[in-house]
Formats: C-alpha cells, structure tokens, sequence
C-alpha cells in the first residue's frame, strides 16, 4: 500500500473545476451554501462548519464558536484561532473525517448532491485553489492544474458508488476516538430520518442536539488506506 498521496496534473478545460460557490459546481465545495446538515439535532449551515467542529471534540467552547456562524469562511476563520490545539491525531484522521463529511451532505441532500456529482459525468472533479495543493490543485498554468486534490478525488469516489447504483442509505460514526459533538458521541444517520433541509430553516444561535445507522466507507478513489500525510496543518 503507498504511503502517499500521489500529486496529478489535470487539464482544466477536460475538468469539472470549482472554485466559487456560484460556478456551475460551485455546490461541491464545503463552502456552498444550501447544504444544511444536522449530526446529533446539531444544526449546521455547511459542510465546512461541521468539518472544522470535527477538529476539536476536547474543545466543545469552541464547537460552539465554530458553528454559530454565520458564514463558512468565518467558521473557518475561527478554527484558525484554536488550530494548535486541534485533536491531536488531526493529521492522520483528516481525510476520513473529511469524507464522512461529504456522506453527510450527500445523505441529507440526495437528490440535489447526487444530480450535481452526476452532472460532472467521466471528467475528474478538481478543487480550483489559488493556494492549496492538497485538498485541491493549483494552477501551473492557464490550461493545467497541478495537485493531490485530496476532495476531489473523494467527491469522485461518491460519483463512482452513485453511478453504480449504490445509494447510500446510512452514515455510520467513524471508528477513531472521541468522535465527538458536544462531550456526546456522533450518531449514525439514515436516509429514513434525513430530511433535504433548507438553510432558511436553521437557527445557529443555540445549538441543539440529531439522530439517525451504519455504512461502510466506500473506497477513497485512487487512494489506498491508510495514508501518511505530510506534517502541515492545513485546513
């Protein structure tokens, strides 16, 4: 099994690219709004959000921060503050937590997720970034990206088991430890109980507590666990 993550090169113009929120793909990134999700009756407006609280299951005080805003950039904004107290396995469990996150979205919003993924057809799913090379790919040039893109290539294993038909009725916990919300262990989701949420629903200003069952991780496309990564910090 490699030990790493082997850095690509796409071709823009054969790629379904993102960067902002309101490009045609826009919807893949974290960031998008219109992808509310709830884990344990917790209330969040992205993805993004739910990431970043996953940093710090020792530090609920800053959950709370992290998740009462408004914003996603501001969610991420405010992790940034506390990023040297992060969970200290943060380097090893960043991706599974990252992918957990994206069954999360795709769960509660099957319908709009799937037919977004869907929409990008064989082409690969490449996370345009000025400045990140892990999650996403940087431009070499005008015509080509270079970099792990970490999300897109999990976001294209979501694609795969959607093409072959295998829609996902569950989300399991993770099995690490202290996968926490709240000093309270995550609890599974099913498609049953996973309702498409609205963002105008939400209130962030009190967070509450959600329920929901179990499925094993699909296969992180062109990536074979487990992975060392590169000692940074980064998101």
């Amino acid at each position: 099994m490699s030990n790493e993550i082997e850095t690509r090169a796409y071709e823009r113009n054969q790629s379904a690219t993102f960067r902002k929120t309101a490009e045609q793909f826009g919807g893949l990134s974290n960031m998008a709004p219109g992808y509310p999700l709830i884990v344990n009756s917790i209330e969040f407006l992205t993805s993004e959000a739910l990431y970043q609280a996953c940093r710090f299951p020792h530090r609920p005080e800053v959950q709370k921060i992290i998740i009462e805003q408004r914003s996603p950039m501001t969610a991420k904004m405010k992790s940034k503050l506390y990023r040297n107290d992060s969970r200290p396995d943060w380097l090893d469990v960043r991706i599974k937590i990252m992918r957990w996150c994206l069954q999360m979205k795709l769960i509660q919003h099957w319908e709009k997720f799937s037919q977004l993924l869907l929409s990008t057809g064989k082409q690969p799913i490449v996370e345009d970034s000025r400045k990140d090379d892990f999650w996403g790919a940087k431009s070499q040039t005008s015509k080509v990206l270079v970099g792990k893109n970490v999300l897109g290539r999990l976001l294209m294993g979501l694609r795969e088991d959607i093409e072959l038909g295998n829609r996902l009725e569950s989300v399991a916990p993770l099995e690490i430890p202290n996968f926490l919300l709240f000093n309270e262990r995550i609890l599974p989701v099913n498609s049953s109980n996973s309702e498409e949420l609205d963002s105008s629903e939400l209130k962030t200003d009190h967070p509450k507590q959600s329920t929901s069952s179990s499925c094993p991780l699909f296969e992180f496309a062109g990536i074979q666990p487990p992975i060392k990564e590169e000692k940074n910090n980064k998101k």
